[in-house]
Parts: C-alpha cells; structure tokens; sequence
C-alpha cells in the first residue's frame, strides 16, 4: 500500500476521533480537538491526492476510497452540526444529495470507460465546505464570527449547487444510449 492509500485511510480512520471528540469531550474542548480533528484529516484530503498525482501513485484502491473517505468526513461532520442545531437540515440535505448524484454519475460514466474527473467547481466546493464546516464546529460568539459563518454556508451551498449543475452539464451524455 502506497502513502496516498495510507493517507486516505488514515483519513477514515480519524473520523470516529473528530466524532468522539465533539460528543464526549465537553465544548470548547471537544470544539477545538474536534477541528484540529477535522483540519488534519482534511489536509490528508489534499496531501493523498498531491502525493497520486506527482509521484504516480494513482490506484483503482485510491479511486475508490479517496472520494468515499472525502464523503464520509464531510458528511459526518455536517450530520453533527445539524444535531448539534448549528446548521439547517436541508442544507445538508442539499450538500449530501449533490455527493450522491455525483457519484452516480461517477459510476455510470466508469461503466463506459469514462473518467469523471474533479472539476474547479467541486474543489471549490469542497474546499469552501471544509472551511465553513471548520468555522461553524469552532462556535465562536463574536458577531463579526457569526456573519461569517452564514457567508461560508451559503457560499457552501453556491458551490455545491454550481458543482453539481457542472457536472451535470458536462457529464449528461453518459446516459444518452
């Protein structure tokens, strides 16, 4: 198993620590250890895929698993915040739909020997979400804090919206027959 795959499972199994941190630990605590949690993990998103790409480490293990660990994180994290009443359902809602019709297509389109491959919208899209969900878990109580916060979970749901149309439009053709 190369770096990258080590990264990417690392990645996944960090998930249950940033969980543990914000349910068990009692906030600011949990908070801070949960966001240290989810900047490192987050790194590894970026790290995994830098190390594929410049030292040909690219792996049908690492095609697999890389979006899964990336959807997996950002998911839990959102599904938290949602409990937690720091986010709104259907933004959520909204955010886990487009991963999941993305990935369909993704699916759809290796059947036909098509490669989808990550566009500038969806990495802007990811990296705004991780930011904004960063922000959001912090939960600092200064308003300038909080006006950011609604910037970066619109400009999340911008994105993810703009992603998804994107990807749609460039990748409809996979299922004309």
């Amino acid at each position: 198993m190369n770096i990258a795959n080590k990264l990417t499972l690392f990645r996944v199994i960090l998930i249950p620590f940033f969980l543990l941190s914000l349910y068990l630990i009692e906030a600011p605590y949990g908070n801070i250890i949960g966001v240290v949690i989810f900047i490192v993990a987050s790194l590894t998103d970026f790290l995994d895929g830098y190390l594929a790409r410049s030292r040909n480490l690219v792996t049908n293990f690492g095609k697999f698993m890389d979006p899964l660990a990336d959807k997996l994180l950002v998911s839990s994290a959102l599904i938290y915040l949602v409990e937690a009443k720091e986010l709104a359902a259907w933004i959520v809602i909204i955010i886990i739909s487009r991963e999941f019709i993305i990935s369909g297509f993704r699916v759809v389109a290796a059947n036909e020997g098509i490669v989808m491959a990550a566009s500038w919208w969806g990495k802007i899209k990811t990296a705004t979400t991780m930011v904004m969900i960063v922000v959001v878990i912090s939960n600092f109580d200064f308003e300038n804090i909080i006006v950011i916060e609604q910037i970066l979970i619109y400009a999340s749901l911008f994105f993810t919206v703009v992603s998804a149309l994107d990807y749609i439009s460039k990748n409809i053709g996979i299922f004309h027959e």
